[in-house]
C-alpha cells in the first residue's frame, strides 16, 4: 500500500514598511518554508495570505489598511501582522473576517496562526526538518537558533525518495545571499545557524561553484568556503544533510579550529552493500569507517549523527546484522531510525522482497537498542568534563527558590538530539545564553550538570 504525499499549502505575503519589517517577513517565510509550506506569487494560488503592516505614520497605516482590504477582496483568508497589528481593534472593526492579528516581532504567533489556518503537510520523506509532529508536536523555533537553507532540490535519484520529483534538481543559492541572510539573523539575536538543504555537500555544483564578492573578498559557492565564512559571524554553525563526498574532509579542520560546530549530520541510510545498491546509494561503507577514524583524529570532539532505514525491500537478516556490526565499528554519536514505508512515486515500490511489518518492527527495536547502548557509553564518557551549552529554556523557581534550565551541547541539534539539563541556574539566565557546564551525570540520550 503506497502513501499519498499531500501537496504543501501555499502562503502569500504582502510586506510593507521599513527594512526591519522586511527582515521580519523574511524570517516568517523562512520558518514557514522550513515547516513545509510553499510560497504563492499571487492571491489566487494562496491558501492563506499574510499582510505585514506598517504603523509608523498615518499614511502608512492607510496603506496597510488598503493592502488588507485588497487581500480580503482577492483571497479572503488573511492574517495581519507587523506594527499595525498592535491596533487589532481598528483592523477588526474594518475587516471583521480576518483570521488573526498579531503584532510586530511576534514570529511564533503569526506562524502559529498560519498553522491553524492551513496546517502543514509533514512527513520524513518530504520535510527538511524532521517529522516532529509524530513526536508530540513541533516547538516553534525560538530566536536564538535559525535554519539557514542554502539550496533546494537534489540531483540524487535514491529509489526510496521522491524529493527530485517534488522539488526538482539541485538549485543553489548565491553565497553572498546566504551570508547576508545569516549575518542578519545573527544581528537579530541568532546564536546558532543550522545549515540545511537536501544535499549540503553538493552546494554550488549546479552553478559551477561560481564565486561572489562578500565584504571585499570572493567566496565560492562551495560548502567548505561557505562554512568558513559562516564561522566568522560569531554563532554556532551546524551542518545538516551532508553526503560524505571526499571534500567533506576539508571541513573537519574548521571544526578542530573552533570555527564551526564539530557536528556532522550524514544520512547514511544503511551499511549493507546489497541494500545500498537497491537504494541507489553509494556503497562505500568500509571507506566511511576509515574516514570516520581520520575525522576523529583531527577533531576528537566531532559528533556524527545519521539516520537509517530498516525493512527496505530485499533486506535480509544478514543485511540487517551487517548494519548492526557496522554500527559497532562506526560508533556514531546520534542515530535516528525509520521503518521503510512505500511512498507513491518512489522507484522502490517496484522492488521485490517486501519485508513483513512485524519483521520491520523487530529490526527497528534492535536498531534502537544498539544505538542507545552506544549513545549511553559515549555520554557517560563526558561526565566530569566542562562543555559549552546553549540554553533553550529556563524554568520557574521551585519552592526552595532553585531554578532549572534546559540546553544543548555542541553535540545536540535542537529537537532531534539530546538535551543538557541544568540545576541551580542564576535567575538572570536567558534562552540563547551560551554557558560553561560541568557534566555531572548522563543517561542514554541526555546529560545533566551545573553552570561553572
Amino acid at each position: 500500500m503506497t502513501r499519498q504525499i499531500p501537496a504543501p499549502p501555499k502562503v502569500g505575503m504582502v510586506s510593507l514598511g521599513c527594512p526591519k519589517a522586511l527582515v521580519d517577513s523574511e524570517r516568517i517565510l523562512t520558518k514557514l518554508r522550513a515547516d513545509g509550506y510553499d510560497m504563492s506569487p499571487d492571491y489566487a494560488g494562496a491558501d492563506v495570505v499574510l499582510v505585514n503592516t506598517c504603523g509608523f505614520l498615518d499614511s502608512a497605516k492607510e496603506e496597510s489598511l488598503e493592502a488588507i482590504g485588497e487581500a480580503m477582496a482577492e483571497n479572503g483568508r488573511v492574517i495581519v501582522t507587523g506594527c499595525m497589528g498592535n491596533e487589532a481593534d481598528a483592523i477588526r472593526a474594518r475587516f471583521p473576517d480576518v483570521l488573526a492579528v498579531t503584532g510586530a516581532h511576534q514570529y511564533e504567533d503569526v506562524v502559529g496562526a498560519v498553522h491553524d489556518a492551513a496546517p502543514p503537510a509533514r512527513g520524513e520523506f518530504v520535510d527538511l526538518v524532521p517529522n516532529l509532529d509524530a513526536m508530540g508536536g513541533l516547538k516553534l523555533t525560538p530566536r536564538h537558533y535559525s535554519y539557514l537553507k542554502i539550496s533546494e532540490g537534489c540531483n540524487h535519484r535514491c529509489s526510496f525518495c521522491i524529493i527530485p520529483s517534488l522539488r526538482g534538481d539541485l538549485a543553489s543559492r548565491r553565497p553572498d545571499a546566504i551570508l547576508r541572510e545569516a549575518e542578519k539573523l545573527v544581528a537579530a539575536g541568532t546564536k546558532e545557524l543550522l545549515v540545511i538543504s537536501q544535499d549540503t555537500s553538493a552546494y554550488g555544483v549546479d552553478i559551477k561553484h561560481q564565486p561572489r564578492e562578500w565584504h571585499g573578498r570572493e567566496v565560492r559557492a562551495h560548502m567548505t568556503d561557505l562554512a568558513r565564512e559562516l564561522g566568522t559571524l560569531g554563532a554556532w554553525v551546524r551542518l545538516h544533510y551532508v553526503y560524505p563526498y571526499p571534500h567533506v574532509d576539508k571541513v573537519i579542520p574548521l571544526m578542530a579550529d573552533g570555527l564551526i560546530t564539530p557536528y556532522l549530520d550524514i544520512p547514511f541510510q544503511h551499511a549493507a552493500p546489497s541494500v545500498l545498491k537497491r537504494m541507489k546509494r553509494p556503497a562505500n561503507e568500509a571507506k566511511v569507517l576509515e574516514r570516520l577514524k581520520g575525522w576523529r583524529e583531527i577533531c576528537p570532539d566531532i559528533t556524527v549523527r545519521s539516520s537509517f532505514v530498516v525493512g527496505f525491500p530485499g533486506e535480509s537478516e544478514e543485511d540487517f546484522q551487517y548494519l548492526l556490526d557496522w554500527l559497532d565499528e562506526a560508533q556514531l554519536d546520534r542515530v535516528g531510525g525509520f521503518r521503510f514505508e512505500p511512498v507513491e512515486g518512489a522507484a522502490a515500490n517496484a522492488l521485490d522482497g517486501a519485508v513483513p511489518e512485524e519483521v520491520k518492527e523487530e529490526r527497528y527495536q534492535r536498531l534502537m537498542e544498539k544505538t542507545a547502548a552506544i549513545s549511553a557509553a559515549k555520554l557517560a564518557a563526558k561526565v566530569g568534563r566542562i562543555l559549552p551549552v546553549i540554553i533553550d529554556e529556563v524554568g520557574e523557581a521551585d519552592e526552595e527558590g532553585s531554578i532549572g534550565a534546559t540546553g544543548r551541547s555542541e553535540a545536540d541539534a535542537p529537537e532531534i538530539d539530546g538535551n543538557v539539563f541544568l540545576r541551580d541556574v542564576p535567575a538572570t539566565m536567558q534562552a540563547g545564553d551560551i554557558v560553561r557546564v560541568r557534566i555531572e551525570d548522563a543517561d542514554a540520550h541526555d546529560l545533566y550538570g551545573a553552570v561553572q
